[in-house]
Formats: C-alpha cells, sequence, structure tokens
C-alpha cells in the first residue's frame, strides 16, 4: 500500500480506539521497552521522545519519560519542537520540573527559553513516532518529513524504535531515499527488530 492510503486507514484505526486501548497497549510498549532497548542504561545518556498528542490518540509515552525520571539515574530525556519556518526539530532536554505548553497541534513543548537545546549527535535512543510501518522497518508518519531530517543527523548508533499501537504491514511500496529505516519497533505484542 502507499503512504498515502496508510495514513488514512490507520488514522481512522487510532481514532476507532478507546481512552482504555490507548494507554493499555501504550502500557504493554512501554514495558517492552525497558525490557529490551532500556534495560541496560550504563550506555545512555540522553533518549528522545515524542509527547503524545492526545486528541491523535497517539502511543502514551508519559509513563516512560516518568520511569526514566524516577529511576534512571544519569538519563536525560530530550524531546522535539517544530520549527516551522525552518522544517526542522529543535531538541531540549526536560525534566519533572519543566513548564509545558501545548502548540498548535496539541504537541506538548516547553516553554521558550526554559530548558536547554541539544545536538542530535547526542541522543542515544529515538523514540519515533509513526501511523504505520511495515516488515522492513520503513515508516508512515503524519507526511512533513521532519523525523527523516532529524533521524538521518543522528550518530551512526543512535537507535531508531518506533513505537506502534499496531502489528506491521506487509509493504509501504512508495518509500524514498530519504525515508530513514527504524532499527525495531515496538507493539503491544512484540519488538520487531529490523
Amino acid at each position: 500500500m502507499t503512504k498515502s492510503a496508510l495514513r488514512h486507514q490507520f488514522l481512522a484505526q487510532r481514532r476507532a480506539l478507546s481512552a482504555e486501548d490507548v494507554a493499555s497497549r501504550s502500557r504493554a510498549i512501554a514495558e517492552r521497552l525497558f525490557g529490551t532497548f532500556l534495560a541496560d542504561t550504563k550506555k545512555l545518556t540522553i533518549v528522545h521522545t515524542f509527547l503524545p498528542i492526545a486528541r491523535q490518540n497517539e502511543v502514551d509515552t508519559w509513563p516512560i519519560v516518568h520511569r526514566i525520571w524516577q529511576d534512571f539515574t544519569g538519563v536525560r530525556v530530550a524531546i522535539p519542537v517544530t520549527d516551522v519556518a525552518t522544517n526542522q526539530l529543535a531538541h531540549y532536554v526536560i525534566t519533572s520540573e519543566t513548564s509545558l505548553i501545548e502548540n498548535r497541534w496539541g504537541i506538548p513543548e516547553p516553554e521558550p527559553g526554559n530548558c536547554p537545546v541539544i545536538g542530535s549527535q547526542l541522543i542515544d535512543v529515538v523514540l519515533v513516532p509513526l501511523l504505520a510501518f511495515d516488515r522492513l522497518g520503513h515508516r508512515v508518519g503524519y507526511g512533513k518529513g521532519y523525523y527523516d531530517q532529524f533521524l538521518a543527523e543522528c550518530h551512526p548508533d543512535c537507535l531508531k524504535v518506533g513505537l506502534s499501537l499496531f502489528e506491521p504491514v506487509e509493504q509501504i511500496n512508495d518509500v524514498e531515499p530519504t525515508d530513514v529505516q527504524l532499527d525495531a519497533c515496538i507493539t503491544p505484542e512484540r519488538v520487531h527488530f529490523f
């Protein structure tokens, strides 16, 4: 299927989920994440994650963020902020004291000047939002290309881990050379490695 068709299909599937379904699936994804990629934190300094757009029924990453803050001394959490003027993401380290406000898309972001900016080369793990993914590790996002550009800037050893409420499709037919492949994707049922 094409990205456009998959985007339409999976947006509808996500909208059909209840808040309880999203919460339950998100908890299962978090447990799998901590059991695999975040099991050995000796090698980690920065975990980058998206914060969920609640009205889009995205994977709830707040349990992941709170557990890192609580249990992982020395590991910092970074989040993206969209710069529409440059079509790029900036990356900010947040703490439990960071004040957040929702942008026009419903994405929680730090107030300007409220926390440190970091470069993408410093990030060890990126938790990648997506609508759908295939068995080869290609993903469908919202179609703006922000994450592909960001992931291409990360250092080669940075783990790119998708979080999906659904299992993979067989193949995305219109993958482009600029699309960055995931290293793995976590669903409520399992971890898919690519």
